[in-house]
């Protein structure tokens, strides 16, 4: 693949790396808006950037007609209208809130523990999310997928960002530790026990290679999609 990374930070980097040790090409490395010139004739976008730039790149890409996989967290006020846009001019676009294979089997695990949790009323639950401290938003779109699949099953009206779960609220707490790729607890407390599903990055390795897989995936198809398309879930 000729591939464009639209926002060169850590993630950038880091895809840069697998995706030289698979032969592909990065003939791009973008921190500004993507145009026909600086992506350099690439086959697909892969967008890390910020939250405040990731829709103007996304559009901007697709507008090109350049495939884009985006992995951005904290602008999805704004994707039903890159979605609207993707489908009526007939482009290729994925969003995921991570691409790591393990933690889309941990969102499968998930929503199914849930299912079985909801039943037996002694427990509640809450999420708990570790990351370093230079991340910005709070909390990660990881954690929000992971209540988005609870919200649903305990009929929560919504998500907050508290320790613990209250007024028919799922609580959400975020840390900042310093050098932490990334760790998503999903916990169950009861008077007599505790039930803990957790899933811990030990690099951003497996991130890079989640968005390679979906980008390679992508060339050539049409449509929104997500990584359960990708993986077959």
């Amino acid at each position: 693949m000729k591939i464009a990374l639209v926002g060169y930070g850590k993630m950038g980097k880091a895809i840069e790396e697998i995706a030289k040790n698979h032969n592909h090409e990065i003939v791009a490395r973008l921190e500004e808006k993507p145009t026909q010139k600086n992506l350099n004739g690439a086959d697909v976008a892969i967008e890390f950037s910020t939250p405040s730039t990731a829709y103007e790149n996304v559009i901007a890409c697709l507008e090109l007609g350049i495939p884009v996989v985006c992995g951005t967290t904290a602008w999805l006020d704004k994707l039903p209208q890159v979605k609207e846009y993707c489908t009526k001019h007939n482009g290729g676009f994925i969003y995921s809130s991570n691409y790591s294979l393990g933690v889309n089997l941990f969102f499968e695990i998930n929503k199914r523990a849930a299912e079985i949790m909801q039943k037996y009323q002694e427990y509640t639950v809450h999420i708990e999310e570790i990351h370093h401290t230079e991340k910005k938003d709070a909390p990660s779109g990881t954690a929000i997928t992971l209540a988005d699949e609870i919200i649903p099953i305990y009929g929560f009206d919504g998500w907050n960002l508290s320790y613990k779960t209250n007024n028919n609220l799922l609580g959400i707490e975020a840390k900042r530790v310093h050098d932490v790729p990334g760790t998503h607890t999903v916990i169950y407390n009861s008077p007599i026990d505790d039930i803990e599903l957790k899933h811990v990055a030990h690099s951003r390795k497996g991130f890079a290679m989640g968005a390679l897989i979906a980008a390679q995936w992508l060339i050539g198809k049409k449509g929104v999609f997500t990584m359960k398309d990708v993986l077959g879930f």
